[in-house]
Formats: C-alpha cells, structure tokens, sequence
C-alpha cells in the first residue's frame, strides 16, 4: 500500500490518481483483486480533499478497472479491461497450470468439434470489397430457419463476433453509463465484468434449474434497470435451462413490466450441442436480442455468432458496427455457413450433445453417491455448491484435477465450484467425484499425491 501512494503521490487532480493507477495496472505493479487505499488514507496521504480521491476512484469504477467490495473496500476488479506487462490481452483466470486435468476453463472438446480443413478448401477465395452485404445471405438464410423452429423470429437478423461481442453491442445500443442491468447470480463472469467496464451497474437475480426465478427478476426489474441479460440454456455456471413454463412465465414477467422498456437480452452461448431445447423469452419484450454463438458447437476460433431482435435494436447495432469494424469477416460467415449446411457436421453435433450429456449426468451421479448435490441441466458445466471454495480448489490441484471457484461467479448468491465436464473421461468421473467430496469434508486441506 506504502508503494502505491509513493508512486501517487505528486498527483493533484482526480483524472492524475486515475491514469497513474492505470500505468500500475498496466506495468503490472497492481494485479487484480488487488485492495487501493480507503480514500480518506489516500487523501491524508497526497494532502488533497476526499473528494478528489472519490472522483478518481469513481472514475476508475466507471471504466470497470475497480469495484467496490463492502467491507473489503476498494479493489482492482477481478478482470480489468486492461491489457497489462505479464499478461498482455491472457485472460489470466482462463490459464491451467501444466499437469492438472483441465475441468476448470470452459471449452469444448476438440475431439468433438468439427475438423475445418475441408471446409476450408471449400471456400470461394472470392475477393469481397466494401459495400458488399455485411451479413452473407447463405448463412442469413440458414440462420433464420434454424432461429424460427426454436420460435426465434429473425426478421431482424446480423452476424456479431462472438456471444459476448453480441451482448455488449445490445447494451451499447441502449444503455449509458450509470444505467443498471439484470444479471444471472451466480452468472457468467464475462457478462459481470462487462458490464462494469461499461460503467453499468448489475442488478442481480436468482437462478434455480429452470432458469431465472420469476420474484428474484421481478424485484429486479422493479430497479427499472435498462437491460436485462439471461441464459435461456447452458447457463454459465449452474446448466440451468428455461423450461417451457418457466419460460411462459418469464414472457408475462416482461409484458407487466414493458412500461420499463427493459431491453431483453438473450445469451445462447452453447446452442446446438447444450442438450436442452431452447424456450425463448426475449421476443416477448418490445426491446430484444437473442444471440446465439457457434463456439461452443464448431470452434471458439470461428468468431461468429447469429443475432436476431427487434428492427431497432438491429438497426442500432448493424450502425455502431458500420462506424468501426464494418462488419464480420465474410469469409468466416462463408465457413460458417458451409459447416452449417453439412450433414457430417450435424452427426458430429448430435454425437457432441450426447456426450456431453452422458459426462454430466455421470458426474451428478458419481457425486450423489457421495452425498453431494450438483446442478447440471445442460451444458458443458456442473456447480456443486459448497462452504467455502479456496479449499477445495487447493486440495483438487494437489491431486491433479484444475476446477474454478465459484467466487468470480458471484454477486450475492452462495459458493461453489464450477466444473467442466467436456474434458472430463467417463474413467476418470469415479475417481474426481471421489476426490471433491473428500475435499468438500470440513477441516480437509491439500494432500500430496
């Protein structure tokens, strides 16, 4: 602490303290999680008013590189959207130490992705130049019939970047800074760490295994907040999946509440390959995304992903993206469209759906012949709720399996671990069932292999 108000000090004005703690977090010098100075210490430690130092921290919150932690004061946030010295553009919480079977980061299998060689040969190599369509009439086609028999209307339809480059180009077409958004808790941390850097503010909601609870949204909704963002299937970190009366009753939610003009925001990240069928809510809110990715089911490296809503909300996005990227690589939507469109790459999907299915469910039940519960829906993830989550993380490395604790996950709900079954063997489910419940076991610290 004694070194950062050092390296502050000589700063005289909000915009300075900001931009030094900027040039820390850059060079390393500060790492996430990290706790700043109360800001009365920091003002009687540069002889400024405490309202200089307030403005700075307010102004570093509002560009997501602190937040608030209650009782623990301010902290560098867990994912600040700046690049630093040791880990350039790495997400640092997505990097597996070497030796441990990864059940931590959240991928596919490899092994059950579609290979893209021959598809690549299949490409036109067509030069395309400005002014072409931004979005490539093939894969629009496919996207709308595949959209419309989940119930997705895709009269309003384009191609974004990615699941989480959809979802931030929706609340840029409608929120400012300060607005609140709805948020899954426990949700998915990209999502979370978005809409702090968005200088957003996250209303939390509740899940349970049909998705969103219908009082915990309402009472979130009620804070009027100018979006709201759910996982209709897959939800990331408890596999929870809207139900079809769940999801009925979620679309009455929205309509007591369109006087809010709540912009709904739908994130179908694993889409095909989740093992749920999709019950879609978004469309029932005058002000509406739903983006679907194709990481999860053809490759994260792919970049695409489809995004249908009202005419406006398009419209809005498709003219952001006019003024600065222009539009997704069309020759990535040409690969896209022709994996789409390829029987073998549906029989791979199917047999991706149905092994990760099978994982999940092995590894519910190896865990509940142990006693412990998990959830575990859909998706590539299983949550196992817990007391406490440093712990066990700890004594699972030490016999050789890498999970992710539960806390970056969290707002306000209980802890747990997320595990990720797609790199998990059916020959290794007994064993890793029976290592976590042994580290659940209270008092249990890391033992030497």
């Amino acid at each position: 602490m004694y070194e950062l108000e050092r390296y502050l000090k000589g700063q005289e004005s909000a915009s300075g303290i900001a931009a030094a703690v900027e040039d820390l977090l850059r060079r390393g010098r500060l790492a996430p999680g990290d706790p700043l100075p109360t800001v009365r210490a920091l003002a009687a430690a540069l002889e400024l008013a405490p309202a200089t130092v307030a403005a700075a921290y307010r102004e570093l919150g509002r560009r997501g590189l602190v937040a608030a932690a209650g009782r623990r004061g301010t902290r560098v946030a867990p994912r600040p959207p700046v690049a630093t010295a040791t880990t350039g553009a790495l997400r640092t919480n997505d990097v597996v130490p070497a030796g441990l079977l990864d059940l931590a980061s959240g991928s596919p299998d490899v092994a059950l992705l579609p290979d893209l060689g021959p598809f690549l040969r299949r490409l036109s190599g067509r030069a395309r130049l400005y002014g072409a369509p931004t979005v490539l009439p093939a894969l629009g086609e496919l996207a709308a019939a595949s959209l419309a028999r989940d119930g997705v209307p895709a009269a309003a339809l384009t191609v974004v970047g990615g699941a989480m480059d959809g979802v931030e180009r929706a609340l840029l077409a409608h929120a400012r800074p300060g607005d609140r958004v709805a948020v899954e808790d426990p949700g998915y941390p990209g999502v979370l760490d978005l809409v702090g850097a968005l200088g957003l503010v996250a209303e939390p909601f509740e899940v349970d295994d049909e998705g969103p609870r219908p009082a915990s949204l309402a009472a979130a909704l009620d804070r009027r907040p100018a979006a709201c963002v759910l996982t209709p299937r897959a939800q990331n970190p408890t596999g929870a999946a809207l139900t079809a009366a769940r999801a009925r009753e979620l679309r009455r939610l929205f309509a007591d509440h369109a006087q809010a003009e709540c912009l709904v925001i739908e994130d179908d990240h694993a889409g095909p390959v989740c093992g749920r069928a999709l019950h879609p809510v978004a469309p029932a809110a005058e002000r509406w995304a739903h983006v679907r990715s194709l990481s999860k089911s053809l490759g994260p490296d792919l970049r695409v992903a489809l995004m249908a809503g009202d005419a406006a909300t398009i419209a809005r996005v498709e003219g952001r993206r006019d003024l600065g990227a222009g539009w997704v690589s069309l020759l990535l939507q040409e690969l896209a469209a022709l994996l789409l469109a390829d029987a073998s790459v549906s029989r791979r999907l199917d047999r991706a759906t149905s092994e990760y299915a099978e994982r999940r469910a092995a590894l519910v039940a190896a865990l509940a012949r142990h006693g412990v519960a998990a959830q575990a829906e859909s998706g590539l993830n299983v949550w196992v709720p817990t007391a406490e989550e440093a712990g066990p993380v700890a004594t699972l490395a030490a016999r050789g399996f890498a999970v992710r604790a539960g806390e970056r996950y969290r707002l306000r709900s209980r802890p747990g671990l997320r595990v990720t079954v797609s790199r998990l063997p059916l020959a290794q489910v007994a064993r890793f069932a029976g290592e976590l419940a042994a580290a659940l076991q209270p008092g249990r610290g890391p033992r030497v292999p």
